[in-house]
């Protein structure tokens, strides 16, 4: 078997990451259902357990592989109160994490399974990313109160 070694280390930091993404869905998820906002608040816990379930998978490749995976820290993540404040924050994290993992893509090539799992993450990170775009522009055309309305 060729030298794993770079691709496990990238599994690892996405991982890592999505660890922190994930985490951070289920506490922002609370803080909109203490408002009111359980529409919300089920929206971004399904994001939280949809990131585990990657986690998992990225996991499993990296035992698969031969590695081994650990439990690393995670910066600090900003919780917010504000709706829209969020879904910027959302919308950028977003933006950098397709730009990194297509940046990671090389790393997979030699590797089918991991190369398709990171595929598919990437067009579902994608889905995420036009939702919340198509969200931010109509705040933008309808208000934030009337988009709340329909959330």
């Amino acid at each position: 078997m060729a030298d794993r070694t770079e691709e496990i280390k990238a599994l690892q930091y996405i991982v890592t990451g999505l660890s922190s993404q994930s985490f951070a869905h289920r506490i922002q998820g609370l803080v909109f259902g203490s408002k009111g906002l359980a529409a919300l608040a089920d929206k971004y816990a399904a994001h939280a357990d949809e990131e585990m379930a990657w986690v998992e998978k990225f996991a499993n490749r990296i035992l698969d592989l031969g590695g081994e995976v650990k439990v690393e820290a995670t910066p600090e993540v900003k919780v917010y109160d504000d709706i829209v404040e969020y879904l910027k924050s959302e919308k950028k994290v977003s933006e950098e994490g397709i730009e990194l993992v297509t940046g990671m893509m090389p790393v997979f090539a030699s590797d089918f399974v991991a190369y398709e799992d990171m595929k598919a993450y990437l067009l579902d990170e994608d889905a995420d990313l036009q939702e919340t775009n198509q969200d931010l522009e109509l705040i933008e055309l309808i208000g934030v109160q009337n988009w709340l309305v329909q959330k």
